[in-house]
């Protein structure tokens, strides 16, 4: 049975753009674990979380559990390693964390003011990341480091451990 590949790891770590690259050299389909609460809630990521950083991650538990039944290629939200949608992930797939250095993070994501979290600029990276770390660590089957790899090498680097995680199940 195929299960999904939840990539997680923080904002600007190329976890939306390394999924569709993975799930088209699988055949799979991807999902935006953010897109998909926008479209189940009718609201944007940055309106919920203003409203209720509580009532996003409600949402975002609840849009794991309905993607842990399929097999799809799952870009999740940096954040979903601080509740229990951790646990969904560790028992229903792969979990992949793309890890960078926060100064790559920095690059990537500008200055932060259109990430809900970054209000305070990119300056608030360091905290979330070490935040974050381990829970990602414990979390992830697999590591891999994203700083000097293109997407298509990450791509690869995720469809090979997807290979070798499935031939052991």
């Amino acid at each position: 049975m195929q299960r999904p590949i939840w990539l997680i790891g923080m904002m600007g770590s190329g976890k939306s753009t390394v999924a569709p690259l993975v799930a088209a050299a699988l055949g799979r389909q991807w999902v935006d674990a953010d897109t998909l609460i926008e479209e189940r809630t009718g609201c944007s990521i940055a309106d919920l979380i203003g409203e209720s950083e509580m009532l996003f991650r409600e949402a975002e538990v609840a849009a794991m559990r309905a993607l842990a039944a399929g097999q799809a290629v799952v870009a999740t939200g940096g954040g979903a390693v601080m509740t229990e949608a951790a646990e969904i992930m560790r028992h229903n797939g792969v979990v992949v964390w793309l890890r960078c250095r926060v100064e790559t993070l920095a690059d990537r994501v500008g200055n932060g003011f259109a990430r809900p979290l970054l209000t305070e600029g990119s300056a608030a990276l360091e905290g979330i990341d070490s935040e974050r770390r381990d829970r990602y660590l414990a979390l992830a089957d697999v590591v891999i480091d994203t700083d000097d790899l293109s997407p298509e090498a990450v791509a690869k680097v995720v469809v090979k451990a997807w290979e070798r995680a499935s031939s052991v199940v």
